[in-house]
């Protein structure tokens, strides 16, 4: 059976690494490890010394400096299922310390540079090779990122061939902040350089030109909207916090007219009587829609507001546990859709505890969308940041959200991104609580990955979109 060669980084300690030589050694497969002397997998010259290096039909990586344990005949089985299979990259399921760490499939569209695909990474050599040499740019950080992009076959082993240590146990709350931090900026730059690269090379990659709003929503001359704006509030059991996100909206200063529309997904904890009491001190301003059907997520409750007779000319969205930050918000957001004709417009806003009090990492304004390439940028990170709002003629048209309730303003804003101009306020204008009652806060590995898949799902439909020149003004609307 064809054998594999072992690349490691330094281990913290000469008992450590003997200890992982000693579990590799367990597999027939095995041809010998080779440590390499410089400490990141990031870089370009590293992946170069180990495809000049690497001598056996297959090779591993290993990207942490910690023991690793392989499983009974884990390489050989890696080996099997790529001889089955003909994958030039491979990946498994693994355990941490003892518990299970299962991962995802690689979708098409799994192009954000996060992906989990574990430590130990197994590559066909000859693929390896080819790979390293599409990469004519010396990358810092990005190199491994790269690599597997160029890679035509990635395959999943669904089964938990080793054990690793894992070294960061933040909560998943605090971990999806990692990408806009602005000590990570110049690592962003990289990795959004990597994947326009990729996207242009596929024929994935639009131009900046964007459709008018104005010249190409003609059906807008026979739509009636009975105020400017509409604040948007799903709400499901938020006794606690509903009322401030409420008057927070309410607040607003604006010479134009506005309302607010609540839509309480059956809640049974007293938020229906508190928006009930708020409608009897507001009167029309306060809409309270509660749904005859009991299924709807998130998103299907913003299609039931957006396509009410309520709904504003402009629809804002607004969490049932965050507030605006100041009264001048909803004007701010409304004038930017006249000043930079765009049918979807997105702020920045400050992560702050319970009482309003900031906390790490402080300001979310992702700065790393650029009105030229922001919109191929979006098939890389898993968000595009908040307060949300959308020219509502142009979400009924696309078919407005998807009936989920995680990642339902994603797959929106993508599908806007490929025709439409999405505008950007970088001043905060939205915060952001975090508390015990938020729903992503600490999720379980199962959900993490479940909420993963269906990001990457969402991001393969508008690559495949993309590909095949549907929507986009760099086809049929030049």
């Amino acid at each position: 059976m064809p054998g594999i060669e072992c690349f490691i980084l330094p281990m913290p300690c000469e008992q450590d690494m003997s200890c992982t030589l000693g579990s590799l050694s367990g597999s027939d497969s095995f041809d010998g490890v080779t440590v390499i002397p410089q400490h990141s997998f990031g870089a370009t010259e590293t992946l170069r010394s180990i495809a000049d290096a690497a001598r056996s039909e297959y090779l591993l990586l290993y990207t942490k400096a910690q023991p690793l344990e392989m499983g009974y005949l884990a390489l050989d089985r890696f080996v099997r299922i790529a001889e089955d299979t003909g994958a030039d990259m491979l990946y498994s399921d693994h355990y941490d310390q003892g518990r299970k760490h299962p991962l995802i499939d690689c979708q098409k569209g799994a192009l954000r540079d996060d992906f989990d695909f574990g430590s130990v990474l197994v590559f066909r050599t000859r693929s390896f090779r080819r790979a390293v040499g599409l990469m004519t740019e010396p990358r810092k950080w990005g190199a491994l990122y790269e690599l597997r992009l160029n890679m035509k076959s990635i395959v999943h082993v669904s089964e938990f061939l080793y054990s690793e240590t894992e070294t960061d146990h933040r909560r998943s709350g605090e971990k999806i902040f990692d990408y806009v931090d602005p000590k990570n900026r110049q690592v962003q730059i990289e990795m959004e350089q990597i994947c326009t690269a990729y996207l242009k090379r596929i024929g994935a990659c639009l131009e900046p030109v964007f459709r008018s709003v104005a010249e190409n929503e003609p059906q807008e001359a026979g739509e009636v909207f009975p105020v400017t704006a509409s604040v948007i509030i799903p709400v499901f059991n938020r006794v606690r916090t509903i009322e401030d996100a409420v008057r927070s909206a309410l607040s607003q200063e604006c010479d134009f007219s506005f309302n607010i529309i609540v839509v309480d997904n059956h809640s049974t904890d007293g938020t229906t009587e508190v928006l009930e009491r708020m409608k009897a001190g507001c009167g029309d301003r306060l809409v309270h829609l509660v749904p005859e059907r009991d299924d709807l997520g998130i998103g299907g409750c913003w299609n039931l507001a957006v396509n009410s007779v309520y709904c504003g000319r402009y629809a804002v969205q607004l969490d049932s546990d965050d507030v605006y930050s100041g009264p001048d918000t909803l004007s701010r957001i409304i004038a930017k859709f006249g000043e930079e004709d765009c049918a979807m417009v997105v702020g920045s806003y400050r992560m702050t505890d319970f009482a309003m009090k900031p906390i790490p990492p402080g300001v979310i304004d992702h700065r790393e969308w650029t009105p030229d390439n922001g919109r191929n940028n979006a098939l890389r990170i898993n968000g595009l940041g908040a307060p949300r709002a959308f020219y509502v003629p142009v979400l009924r048209r696309i078919g407005g959200f998807p009936n989920t309730s995680y990642g339902e303003d994603y797959a929106a804003g993508l599908r806007i991104s490929r025709e439409y101009r999405i505008g950007r306020i970088y001043e905060v204008l939205y915060c952001c609580r975090r508390w015990e009652g938020n729903s992503d806060a600490a999720l379980s590995i199962e959900k993490t990955n479940s909420n993963n898949f269906y990001k990457d799902w969402i991001r393969t439909c508008e690559l495949e979109a993309r590909l095949r020149g549907k929507g986009g003004p760099t086809h049929e609307n030049r």
